[in-house]
């Protein structure tokens, strides 16, 4: 019998002295201790391990029994008796068991978890680890350090729950076994804490130093991924509490302003390897654009932070975060990246954002990351929020601002729509110029004609493709038609009819071109495609057709002829606004001949 053997051994070890012990007497106590832990004699197993007489003997060997033990936890049902012996016996082997030897075992445990069962096994030895390590003497932060870093390395492969359904199921247990870290960590952060404000000099930086790896790591994963948004029907969002408890950790120890605005990183580890240091700054990028976030979106801890920082020097904390997290593409990061750039342009007011912070590279950065986002995600909620914070970025500029961000954007984007959309932007400044008291020289006189060079031009002259550049095109003779309206040659406030001649070779003229040579085009495609559906058997034959360069889906005949169809209205609206533009040319020019005669 399992017990019988087990008293044997112990009977056998309690004569010998402590330094007597052999590793035969280990293995025969571990094999003979995980026997009665499968036979259901746990609670036997609990009196032996409780019996003063075997202290020593459960002191050196007790750790051999944590694997078997923690196996035997997740075979019983709850409410099983040998269940609660199991768990008894974890807790004298936590009190009872060298703290050296029973970390290591505790830490190997965990180590060798996987799957499923990845959650359930971190929760169940957090409390005996937390024990062991609060005994420890030597080497406390290291291990402190070492347990974090275990557990967040075993979390980390685990999908964060997004969804208001999947965070209330938690079926991985990640949720509740985030929160229980933490609970985990609170009093070597009251260690570090109570230091603290025994010596203003504190110099014990080591375990004060791994809590720091273990919030920066926390903010990666899970928060940077999680939905932290306020959920109807959840009373208590469990990864709003843990962004809670993490920035209470920073703050607690003295670390949150320092990250926020020094944008401290803590001892980063040096390494050989290329490759290894560019993965340890992309995720302490990833960590503080997360904290940034949590902070100034979601408020956060913002109850600790001086409220003496003008708008724009919180934008220009925020933009490299801003960047971090617009070049991602996951919906959770992207959609954090464009709260927190909203955030900080909705405290600004309108006009106060001086040129001088587009000479930082963030500046420029930005708007461009956000034209990308604008054009080529494939989230169209995300897409129209992106537009909307454009045209709030361009808002919050000086007059000089915006005409730098224009010439930019225009050099830039590589997207007809985006071009067309910062035509408009600089027609309505130019409005603004025209019809306010106050003069603005930014988009009057020869600084708009500079701006103008790059509007009223096609890209590529008369082979322009005019399809796909047909919103920059609308767009630009939209801006001309109404310079023309507005501004009298004799004023020439803008400087277009100076410029005039250059608008007609430049733009007019190809754009005529390029319109006869794309309608012929068309018109021909168009006979073609009828001919050969009259030849074909059937009017829903399946071809390939190719519009501005790019292969469109396969389609049938009559799909094919309504997209010709609808690129030949295209060109005719050109065609239309181009002759009612030089119509106007024309007699305002005539007009001032008569003024002069």
């Amino acid at each position: 019998m399992a017990v019988d053997e087990l008293q044997a051994i112990i009977q056998r070890c309690q004569v010998l002295e402590e330094a007597d012990f052999k590793g035969e007497d280990f293995n025969l106590f571990q094999v003979a201790g995980q026997k009665c832990l499968e036979d259901g004699y746990a609670s036997q197993l609990l009196e032996v391990i409780k019996n003063e007489k075997n202290k020593v003997i459960i002191k050196n060997m007790g750790w051999n029994l944590i694997s078997p033990l923690v196996r035997c936890i997740f075979m019983y049902k709850e409410e099983d008796d040998k269940r609660e012996h199991c768990l008894k016996i974890l807790d004298q082997l936590a009190q009872l068991c060298n703290p050296k030897e029973l970390f290591l075992g505790l830490l190997e445990q965990i180590e060798q978890t996987s799957g499923e069962q990845v959650c359930q096994t971190i929760m169940l030895l957090l409390q005996p680890l937390q024990t062991v390590l609060l005994k420890l003497q030597n080497k406390k932060a290291y291990s402190v350090g070492l347990s974090l870093a275990m557990i967040m390395n075993q979390l980390t492969p685990i999908p964060v729950p997004y969804t208001k359904q999947q965070i209330q199921e938690d079926k991985l247990g990640l949720c509740r076994c985030c929160n229980a870290v933490v609970d985990f960590a609170k009093p070597f952060v009251n260690e570090v804490v109570k230091n603290m404000e025994k010596s203003s000099e504190y110099n014990d930086m080591e375990l004060k130093e791994e809590l720091l790896k273990f919030c920066m790591k926390s903010l990666k994963y899970p928060l940077l991924t999680a939905q932290l948004e306020q959920l109807e029907g959840i009373e208590e969002h469990p990864f709003r509490h843990f962004a809670t408890e993490i920035i209470d950790i920073l703050w607690n120890i003295r670390e949150l302003i320092p990250l926020v605005f020094l944008h401290r990183k803590g001892k980063s580890p040096h390494w050989e390897n290329q490759e290894f240091a560019d993965t340890e700054q992309k995720n302490s990028a990833d960590s503080l654009a997360c904290l940034s976030y949590l902070i100034f979106v979601q408020h956060f801890g913002i109850d600790c932070f001086p409220m003496v920082f003008s708008p724009s020097y919180l934008l220009q904390c925020n933009m490299t975060h801003i960047e971090v997290l617009l070049i991602r593409t996951e919906e959770s990061m992207l959609s954090k990246g464009l709260d927190l750039f909203e955030s900080c342009l909705l405290r600004m007011e309108n006009n106060s954002l001086l040129h001088q912070y587009l000479e930082f590279r963030g500046f420029i950065n930005v708007p461009q990351v956000l034209v990308k986002v604008m054009t080529l995600c494939p989230i169209e909620h995300l897409r129209k929020k992106s537009l909307s914070i454009l045209q709030l970025f361009i808002d919050k500029f000086d007059a000089e601002g915006k005409y730098m961000l224009f010439r930019c954007l225009l050099k830039t984007s590589n997207h007809a729509g985006v071009e067309g959309y910062v035509i408009k932007n600089i027609k309505d400044q130019i409005h603004l110029s025209l019809t306010k008291a106050c003069d603005n020289i930014w988009f009057t006189g020869h600084h708009l004609i500079s701006l103008l060079d790059l509007v009223l031009l096609l890209p590529e002259g008369a082979e322009t493709d005019l399809l796909q550049n047909s919103d920059r095109i609308m767009a630009s003779l939209n801006l001309l038609r109404y310079l023309v309206i507005k501004d009298c040659e004799s004023n020439n406030q803008t400087g277009v009819w100076t410029i005039l001649a250059k608008i007609e070779q430049n733009f007019l003229k190809p754009l005529h071109v390029g319109l006869n040579m794309s309608k012929a085009h068309y018109e021909a495609e168009i006979k073609n495609k009828k001919e050969n559906r009259r030849e074909a058997h059937s009017s829903r034959t399946i071809c390939s057709l190719t519009v501005s360069g790019e292969k469109m889906p396969a389609m049938t005949t009559e799909m094919q002829l309504q997209v010709l169809h609808s690129a030949l209205f295209t060109f005719d609206l050109i065609e239309s606004v181009l002759s009612r533009v030089e119509e106007l040319i024309e007699v305002k020019i005539k007009g001032g001949m008569d003024e002069n005669s």
